[in-house]
C-alpha cells in the first residue's frame, strides 16, 4: 500500500494556511491572551517568526501522515469522506484537546486563549482529513 505523499503534503498545506487565516483573525486577542502584546499597544506588521513558522509546517506534516496513516488502518486504504471527518473529529477530541487542556490548566492561560487554539486546531483536524479523503 504506498503512501499517498501528495495528498499529506495538500492536507498540511491546506491546515497550515487555514492556521494563517484563523490567526490573521484571531491572532490579536490570542497575543493579549498570552500576553505577548498589550492591549493598547498599536497594531503592528513585524517579522514574521520565521522559525515558528517552519516549526508549524513540519508539525503539520506530521500530523497529515499520522493521520493518513490511522484512517487508513482504521478505515481502510480508500477511506472517504465521512469516516475521514469523524476519524479527524475524535482524534482531536481525544488527544489535541485535552492535551491542549491540561498544558492550559497547568500553565494558568487563560481559558478564552484556549478557545482560540481549541478551534485552530479542530479545523486544521477537519480540513487535513478532508483533504486526504478527497486526495489519498
Amino acid at each position: 500500500m504506498p503512501i499517498p505523499y501528495l495528498a499529506i503534503v495538500a492536507a498540511a498545506v491546506a491546515g497550515w494556511l487555514f492556521g494563517a487565516v484563523w490567526f490573521g483573525l484571531l491572532g490579536r486577542p490570542w497575543a493579549i491572551g498570552l500576553g505577548l502584546m498589550s492591549a493598547d499597544a498599536p497594531q503592528q506588521r513585524g517579522k514574521p517568526p520565521v522559525f515558528a513558522l517552519v516549526f508549524s509546517f513540519v508539525a503539520e506534516l506530521v500530523m497529515a501522515a499520522m493521520l493518513d496513516g490511522l484512517l487508513t488502518h482504521l478505515a481502510g486504504p480508500q477511506f472517504g469522506m465521512t469516516p475521514a471527518l469523524i476519524g479527524a473529529f475524535f482524534v482531536w477530541l481525544g488527544f489535541i484537546a485535552p492535551t491542549i487542556a491540561t498544558n492550559y490548566a497547568y500553565q494558568k492561560r487563560p481559558w478564552p486563549v484556549y478557545a482560540v487554539d481549541l478551534g485552530h486546531w479542530l479545523g486544521v483536524a477537519l480540513i487535513q482529513g478532508a483533504v486526504l479523503a478527497l486526495l489519498a
